[in-house]
């Protein structure tokens, strides 16, 4: 069928949307990708809602929360419609939507994880039948709620010659390992663009580092990259994952904003070569996705400490960009035919795991 995915990250750049036609399994065609940036009103009110979220013990609603969902299922909507206008396609055409939300705390140490926006609204608003909430009910089964793009990671690569690691660099960053008889484990590694955006904006007033020219500028404070890494969450065994704000740029203050970009950057390729060693198997190739391919300054650093020429993700013909919105396409389709989305390799799950929750269309 025709479904169209929905993902929103955590660096709250924007909304991804994408139209891909799939079965769920071994079929995948993208058809169509549209990005659409959050205006600097709509970043500062979904940063405000992910501020508050991180000082509850658990998930309870207050106005700027409520209104920050409102705020994501609008604007959700609307880039459904311009999707579908560009592809040339109508709602009867489309069989699901999957929508991820915006995530604004995630904790499943605590058992639970937080995503705004409105599903069943979603699906009265275009009038498609949409798959929402894809992570409570790992988290509820003992998991982590993520990663969960491996399990379409496996579909990219099914009948391509591994071991296979695709490693995403969005706000965090995560890596999937696929080996032999599409064997999967996945688990996250450590921030990639989210401190390096943060302290870019917080020093220049820039959004992100372009080109990685500010770090390829800079020198790595190997003081602070050593004491960064100096984290309990780096010692614990996969499946594992975190939240975007588990890491602060409180260690690099008092170096220039050349240093300081240099070793954040260090400290994400630092990170992904110690995931790699966790691993079972050394992978053939280093398969990179999500904005972090776009700094040549990070791949660069990947490369230097991992031996692996990182290989952006649209020299196989994918769309690096699309990825995790078509993830959630597929997905969700899975959902409509009551297969895993989550697996014990992934997740930590105990054992594989249907997610997501429907909410038919009128």
């Amino acid at each position: 069928m025709l479904a169209i995915g929905l993902m929103s990250g955590t660096s709250l750049d924007g909304i991804d949307s994408a139209l891909i036609e799939t079965d769920g399994a071994d079929q995948v065609r993208p058809i169509a990708f549209r990005g659409e940036p959050y205006s600097d009103v709509a970043r500062g009110q979904l940063a405000e809602a992910t501020r508050m979220a991180l000082t509850f013990d658990r998930p309870r609603a207050s106005p700027p929360i409520v209104a920050a969902g409102d705020l994501i299922t609008r604007t959700h909507a609307l880039v459904v419609h311009k999707l579908m206008k560009e592809a040339g396609v109508s709602p009867a055409d489309v069989g699901v939507i999957g929508f991820h939300g915006q995530t604004i705390a995630h904790r499943p140490d605590r058992g639970w994880t937080w995503q705004i926006g409105d599903g069943a609204a979603l699906a009265r608003t275009t009038g498609i039948t949409t798959v929402a909430d894809f992570r409570s009910a790992d988290v509820a089964a003992g998991g982590q709620g993520a990663p969960l793009m491996p399990v379409y990671h496996a579909a990219l690569v099914a009948g391509l010659d591994g071991p296979f690691a695709v490693l995403n660099l969005g706000g965090v960053a995560n890596i999937t390992w696929i080996g032999a008889g599409g064997a999967m484990i996945a688990f996250d590694t450590g921030p990639a663009n989210g401190l390096i955006d943060q302290w870019v904006e917080t020093e220049t007033g820039a959004r992100y580092d372009l080109g990685g020219a500010l770090g390829a500028a800079g020198r790595v404070d190997e003081t602070v990259l050593t004491a960064m890494l100096d984290h309990p969450f780096f010692d614990a065994p996969p499946p594992k994952s975190l939240d975007r704000h588990d890491f602060t740029i409180q260690p690099a203050r008092g170096l220039s904003a050349a240093d300081g970009a240099a070793t954040l950057t260090a400290f994400t390729a630092a990170t992904v070569a110690d995931a790699l060693n966790q691993l079972p198997e050394r992978p053939k190739r280093l398969i990179v996705a999500g904005g972090g391919r776009h700094n040549p300054t990070m791949l660069a650093m990947i490369a230097g400490r991992t031996g692996l020429t990182p290989e952006p993700s649209d020299t196989l013909g994918w769309n690096g960009d699309a990825m995790e919105a078509e993830g959630f396409a597929y997905m969700a389709v899975r959902t409509l035919r009551d297969l895993p989305i989550s697996f014990p390799g992934t997740t930590g799950v105990a054992q594989p795991q249907v997610g997501g929750v429907i909410h038919p269309a009128d």
